[in-house]
């Protein structure tokens, strides 16, 4: 018998079940893996928004991660949102003492309804630290720009336009450490992921074509996206193809998302 692959998430809670621990449950559930699981922060939230964020103690996140790894062969991880420094520099003591495999770095900043979602010494952490740390980064469009400290790029732009701004973030991100970046355009037109990897001497990048989903159920793709990625990582996929499987896996579970939950951005169907 083949025992699922155990996927340590680090993220925070969602009390609406889209995005964050609970979704990442059910992502690794859908991709016949094993989540387990440390909570980072509360948050205060529904479908129309955040309105509060209470960062854990960070002694408590630290003694969660030990114990779990302690007791735990862990396949991949995904670390989520962190909601402070003084969290995120417990998680990245964590991961520079483990050296676990197949580290995916979802760098959650604010959520879509604008709510800041990690601190000023939060983000000076994962760029100095995490970001080093990590297999593959998945930001979206703007928090890339955020972490490349340059202009995101317009929803509107073509894509001839979008491409090579897309290609210089990713460029200054592995400057700045990272091995792998995969920038996730779920809001460009058309909707592609970019991919950038490789060794200095063999860099190579990968578009991914995607199709805008007109729908009200998209609430915690990119906490998907991410857990999918290191799901099929912590099964032996290549890089390039787990990105793609990501990928199709957001995109049935926005299309399969068959009634909405709640008044605002609902959460997709995980268990497609």
């Amino acid at each position: 018998m083949t025992w699922p692959s155990v996927i340590l998430s680090i993220a925070g809670y969602d009390p609406i079940s889209g995005a964050g621990i609970t979704a990442d449950i059910k992502t690794a559930a859908a991709q016949n893996c094993y989540a387990v699981t440390c909570i980072t922060a509360l948050t205060v939230q529904s479908t129309q928004g955040v309105f509060g964020v209470q960062p854990l103690d960070p002694e408590l996140v630290a003694r969660t991660l030990a114990t779990l790894a302690d007791d735990l062969e862990i396949a991949a991880v995904r670390v989520g949102m962190l909601g402070s420094g003084d969290v995120a520099a417990a998680v990245a003591d964590f991961l520079e003492e483990r050296r676990l495999p197949n580290i995916v770095l979802d760098p959650v900043i604010r959520s879509s309804s604008g709510a800041i979602l990690l601190d000023g010494p939060g983000q000076h952490v994962l760029l100095k630290r995490l970001l080093p740390l990590a297999d593959v980064i998945t930001p979206n469009v703007d928090e890339a720009a955020t972490l490349a400290g340059v202009e995101p790029v317009a929803t509107d732009a073509p894509w001839e336009e979008a491409l090579p701004r897309l290609r210089a973030m990713a460029v200054k991100l592995r400057e700045l450490g990272s091995r792998a970046v995969v920038i996730t355009g779920g809001h460009l037109q058309p909707a592609n992921d970019y991919l950038l990897y490789g060794s200095a001497g063999s860099v190579m990048e990968e578009v991914f074509p995607g199709v805008h989903l007109e729908s009200r159920s998209t609430h915690g793709t990119g906490c998907a996206f991410a857990t999918a990625l290191a799901c099929q990582l912590a099964r032996g996929t290549s890089l390039p193809e787990a990105v793609r499987a990501a990928k199709e896996y957001v995109r049935k579970a926005i299309a399969a998302a068959a009634y909405p939950i709640g008044r605002g951005s609902g959460p997709i169907n995980h268990g497609v």
